[in-house]
C-alpha cells in the first residue's frame, strides 16, 4: 500500500506540473494576444478592485488620480479601440489559464496528500517534501487573491515560478520516502512547516508581484517623456504601478505575522528537541535575518511612508534571503538543521 501511495504522490506531481507548464504557456499566449491592445483606463474604482488584465473600466473621475496614472489615460484618449474579439481572444487565454492553475492545484494538494499518507506523517520532512509543500502554499495563495483582487494578471509569474520549482523538485531534489530523523518525531514539525510554508507561499506571490511592480513603474516613468506615444501590450492592461505596490504591501503584511509565528514555533521546538531556544545555528541565523528584513520593509512603510521602488527593492532582498534559507543553508551548510538538507 505504502509504495502504491507513493507511486500516485509521484504521477500526481509530474501531472501538477505539466498542467502548471500549459498554464504558463496559456498565459505566455494572453499576453502575446494582447501585444496590440491599447492600455485600460484607470479610475479610483478599478485601482481599489485591482481589476485583472483586460477589464474595461470606466473613465477618470472628475480629473483624479492625477499623476503617474495620467499618461496611462491619456494614451487610451489617442489609441485607436481595440476590437471586441481582439480582447475577447486575449481574455480566453486567461481564462484557460487560470483554470489550468486551478486543476493543476487539485493534482498537486492529491500529490502532498498521499505523500504524507504515505510516508505516516506530515510530508515536511526533506528538501522535496517541503518544496511540493511550499509551492501548494504558492499556488493557493495566488487561488485565493485572484479571487478577492482579481490578479490573474499575475498568473503568468507565479505559473513560471510553479513550474520551475517543482521541475526542480520532481528531477533533482527527489527522495523516496523514509522515516524521520528522531530530532523530527515531534508535533512542532506540523506547527513550525505549516506556518513557515503558508508565509513561504504568500511571501513569493508579494515577491512576484514586487518584480512586477517595478516593470510597470519603469513603463509608467518612461511614458512620462513620451505622453502621445500609443500604449498597447499587455502589461498596460495590467493595474498601475500604485495599485500593484499595495497589493504586495497587503500579501507581506499578512506573511510576515506568520513568519514571525514560524520563528518562535521553531525555537520552541529547538528547546523540545536540542534543550535550547537559540543556538545561532546557521539556519536559525539566516531565518532571523528574513525576519529582521521584513520588520524593516513593513515598519518603513508603515511609518516613514515608504512606497516605490526602494520598498520594492527591500522586499526583494527579503525574499532572496527566504530563499537562501532554504537552499543554501540546505545544500552548502552545516549545524543541526543539516539532517533537513535532501
Amino acid at each position: 500500500m505504502t509504495e502504491t501511495l507513493a507511486q500516485l504522490s509521484n504521477n500526481a506531481m509530474y501531472s501538477a506540473t505539466v498542467v502548471y507548464a500549459l498554464a504558463m504557456l496559456s498565459h505566455m499566449a494572453e499576453w502575446a494576444m494582447a501585444r496590440t491592445l491599447p492600455a485600460v483606463v484607470t479610475t479610483s474604482r478599478s485601482r481599489a478592485a485591482l481589476v485583472s488584465a483586460g477589464r474595461t473600466t470606466a473613465p477618470p473621475e472628475n480629473g483624479r488620480n492625477a499623476g503617474v496614472n495620467e499618461p496611462n489615460r491619456r494614451t487610451v484618449v489617442g489609441s485607436v479601440a481595440a476590437a471586441p474579439a481582439e480582447v475577447e481572444r486575449s481574455d480566453r487565454f486567461g481564462r484557460i489559464g487560470l483554470s489550468l492553475t486551478v486543476l493543476a492545484l487539485l493534482l498537486h494538494a492529491v500529490g502532498v496528500v498521499t505523500r504524507g499518507i504515505a510516508a505516516e506523517r506530515v510530508p515536511w520532512g526533506s528538501m522535496y517534501e517541503f518544496s511540493i509543500t511550499s509551492t501548494l502554499a504558492v499556488s493557493s495563495a495566488y487561488l485565493f487573491l485572484v479571487r478577492r483582487y482579481k490578479i490573474r494578471w499575475l498568473g503568468l509569474l507565479v505559473t513560471g515560478f510553479l513550474v520551475m520549482v517543482l521541475g526542480l523538485a520532481v528531477i533533482v531534489l527527489y527522495r523516496p520516502v523514509g522515516p524521520l530523523v528522531p530530532a523530527l518525531h515531534s508535533y512542532w514539525l506540523a506547527i513550525h512547516v505549516s506556518a513557515a510554508a503558508i508565509a513561504g507561499g504568500a511571501l513569493t506571490v508579494g515577491a512576484l508581484a514586487s518584480v512586477l511592480y517595478l516593470v510597470r513603474s519603469a513603463m509608467e516613468t518612461r511614458a512620462l517623456a513620451t505622453p502621445d506615444k500609443p500604449r498597447t501590450g499587455f502589461l498596460w492592461r495590467t493595474p498601475t504601478a500604485a495599485d500593484i505596490d499595495r497589493l504586495s504591501y497587503r500579501v507581506h503584511a499578512f506573511a510576515f505575522p506568520l513568519w514571525t509565528f514560524a520563528v518562535l514555533a521553531g525555537a520552541i521546538w529547538a528547546e523540545y528537541a536540542w534543550g535550547r531556544y537559540w543556538g545561532w545555528d546557521p539556519k536559525e541565523v539566516w531565518a532571523f535575518i528574513t525576519w529582521v528584513v521584513y520588520a524593516a520593509y513593513l515598519h518603513a512603510r508603515a511609518t516613514a511612508g515608504w512606497q516605490g521602488r526602494a520598498a520594492a527593492y527591500v522586499a526583494l532582498f527579503g525574499y532572496a534571503t527566504f530563499i537562501f534559507n532554504f537552499v543554501g543553508i540546505n545544500l552548502f551548510g552545516s549545524g543541526l538543521h543539516a539532517y533537513s538538507g535532501m
